[in-house]
């Protein structure tokens, strides 16, 4: 298994150069094909009936901006890829967040950068990545901040058994197979022998892959906080974790480790559904 197509996602705001770097990167290191993509929109103006064309002249107004923000972004990555990578541009005049998650049915990774807070910004011109890590179906990689490349000498993995770990422990295996070190982190109110033998064969699913990693079993009271402190003894590059959520009132609210996974601007983080 690897990684042949990898698409980026890029805010409509910017900057951008720091996440196409840093996704170009990845493609050159899988010889994957790497997919440009931005989308955006803009709400309708509120208006009553003695206002409703200013309105809609306004509102086409801002649409045109938009569609002139992208052809500057697609030369803009145009330039940051030439030479380097095969790669294409897409882009999309919609809701961002549901545009990324169709758009990703022609990727193996999505890749984002790092934004405060999980489900923060302006809807109309920035993608989710809660959402698109519970909706797109695809693993997503959130690049640190600012950051121009995604290091993986070094990688934990969050282990605990749920299809959404199992999911993401196989969706990082070209990740894991390059890594220097691979450590399972494991953390349980109560060590019992189903959460030795569940970390057992991810050891042995690993090694199956020719990936020699270090368990690490972790018992107290508080598994958010005990997890953490792992991926800080560790000094992880990255995480790879599963993505926990369910849907409420068309809204996804978030396991703890997840939404803090997501918060977290200076980490890079691996999640699968």
């Amino acid at each position: 298994m690897s990684y042949r197509s990898i698409l980026v996602n890029l805010d409509i705001d910017g900057p951008i150069l720091p996440v196409v770097k840093a996704a170009a990167d990845l493609a050159g290191r899988f010889g994957a094909k790497l997919i440009g993509f931005c989308a955006a929109d803009a709400p309708m103006p509120m208006a009553g009936p003695a206002g409703a064309s200013l309105a809609a002249e306004a509102w086409m107004q801002m649409r045109d901006d938009i569609q002139t923000r992208f052809k500057d972004l697609h030369e803009e990555f145009g330039k940051l890829v030439a030479g380097k990578v095969v790669a294409e541009w897409r882009e999309a005049l919609d809701n961002p967040t549901r545009a990324l998650a169709e758009a990703t049915r022609a990727a193996d990774l999505i890749v984002m950068g790092a934004v405060k807070g999980a489900a923060t910004g302006d809807a109309y011109r920035r993608a989710d990545p809660g959402s698109i890590a519970l909706q797109a179906g695809r693993p997503l990689l959130v690049v640190a901040h600012n950051a121009e490349q995604v290091r993986t000498r070094n990688i934990v993995v969050t282990w605990k058994d749920t299809r959404e770990a199992r999911r993401a422990l196989a969706d990082s295996l070209p990740l894991l197979k390059a890594a220097e070190t691979v450590t399972v982190v494991t953390v349980s109110t109560e060590v019992d022998q189903r959460v030795r033998a569940s970390l057992a064969d991810v050891m042995a699913f690993l090694g199956a892959h020719g990936i020699e990693a270090r368990p690490e079993l972790t018992e107290g009271p508080d598994e958010h906080l005990a997890l953490f402190e792992a991926l800080d003894n560790n000094g992880a590059d990255l995480i790879v974790s599963g993505a926990y959520g369910h849907s409420r009132l068309r809204e996804w609210a978030f396991g703890g480790v997840t939404r803090s996974l997501l918060d977290e601007t200076d980490r890079n983080r691996f999640l699968s559904s």
